[in-house]
Formats: C-alpha cells, structure tokens, sequence
C-alpha cells in the first residue's frame, strides 16, 4: 500500500486522476444534467433556448450514446 502512495501523490498520478476525473464527468455527469433539462423543458422551450438544447445535445453526443440505454423518457401523452 505504501508503494502506491508515492506514484498517486506524483504529477502523474495527479494528472491521470484529474483526466479519469473530467472525463468522468464528461461523459456521465454532463449528459445526465442534460437529459432532465430536456425532460423538464422540451415542451414549453422558446425557440432560443431550443438552440441552447441542440447544442447541449451536440457537445455531450458521446455521453448521450452511453446513457441513452439506461436513461429511456417517452414522450407525453398528447391530451386530444
């Protein structure tokens, strides 16, 4: 155990932990937020903040992709 303390203490351990931690939030975290920000807003969204949405969407893509099986929201029922 006291071997390992050393490297986690070292810049490179630093810096591994730092990327595993960003990259963490990336594509867990940041997807996650957007999906119920979606979920709560995506019907009464003016069209500006509709821009905001597709963005958000596009530059978390490859979290979409990860979480899109786990997190699954139908659509509302339309009231006729």
């Amino acid at each position: 155990m006291n071997a390992l303390l050393p490297l986690i203490i070292s810049d490179t351990g630093l810096l591994a932990l730092l990327y595993l931690v960003l990259s963490g939030v990336y594509l867990l975290v940041l997807p996650a937020v957007v999906y119920f920000y979606l979920n709560s807003r995506w019907y009464v969204a003016s069209s500006v903040e509709r821009v905001i949405m597709y963005f958000l969407v596009f530059f978390s893509f490859p979290g979409m992709l990860l979480l899109s099986p786990i997190l699954n929201f139908r659509p509302q029922r339309r009231a006729v």
